[in-house]
């Protein structure tokens, strides 16, 4: 199962933690891990490219872990909302069984 915790406080991003594979077919098979990968690699790219935010980078296989130290811009923070929007979206299509996506107030 693919983990994914998205810290907050006081209504900006703090960091993101993604551990785990999916689970649901064969690697190189899996949809579920291709989507959460594409939607995580698709805003780390957008945050750098899109805007002037500032965070830090850790990813592995099966890993990856974003801090926002500074906190996030507008910009920043639409992004990180659709890419939240777009794992629970795929949380509730697959079932908790594969992906789990917790958003905590900190």
């Amino acid at each position: 199962m693919i983990t994914v915790t998205v810290s907050r406080k006081n209504n900006s991003y703090i960091e993101l933690l993604s551990r785990g594979h999916a689970g649901y077919a064969e690697e190189g098979q899996d949809i579920i891990c291709a989507a959460v990968s594409a939607l995580i690699v698709n805003t780390v790219n957008s945050l750098e490219s899109l805007t002037r935010d500032r965070f830090d980078l850790d990813e592995k296989d099966g890993y990856v872990h974003i801090r926002f130290p500074e906190g996030l811009t507008a910009g920043g923070k639409l992004l990180m909302d659709s890419l939240v929007l777009g794992l629970t979206e795929i949380e509730k299509s697959y079932s908790k069984r594969y992906l789990k996506v917790k958003v905590r107030e900190v």
